[in-house]
């Protein structure tokens, strides 16, 4: 998968946005939550994954998939190396990564009486 279609299924869920992120292109949702980034050469993908939905992920991939070597990789964030990855797993990890960093809803409130 190139980093366009990649960033383009990335854009096309709920209330997302792309801006610059250091050298990378991060997408966001609503309030500004970064849940991908995008290298500017084109060759991987970050994903925010939960600390424990990214080793099930990693181990599913390792060719493709690792956590990042640092503080951040321990926080769940993934990398995808994009050239090999099919469309169905970029999918599946964008749509992990924004429901993680989609605002949730406010609980109702239940009525007494």
């Amino acid at each position: 998968m190139t980093r366009d279609e990649a960033l383009e299924l990335a854009l096309g869920l709920p209330d997302t946005s792309a801006a610059p992120h250091f050298d990378r292109t991060a997408v966001k949702v609503a309030k500004g939550r970064i849940f991908a980034t995008f290298s500017a050469d084109g060759h991987d993908m970050n994903v925010k994954l939960t600390p424990d939905e990214q080793p099930i992920y990693v181990d599913s991939a390792p060719d493709l998939l690792g956590a990042i070597p640092n503080a951040w990789g321990r926080q769940g964030w993934t990398q995808l190396k994009l050239a090999a990855a099919d469309r169905s797993l970029v999918e599946a990890l964008l749509t992990a990564a924004w429901r993680g960093a989609a605002p949730q809803p406010a609980p109702r409130r239940r009525r007494q009486g």
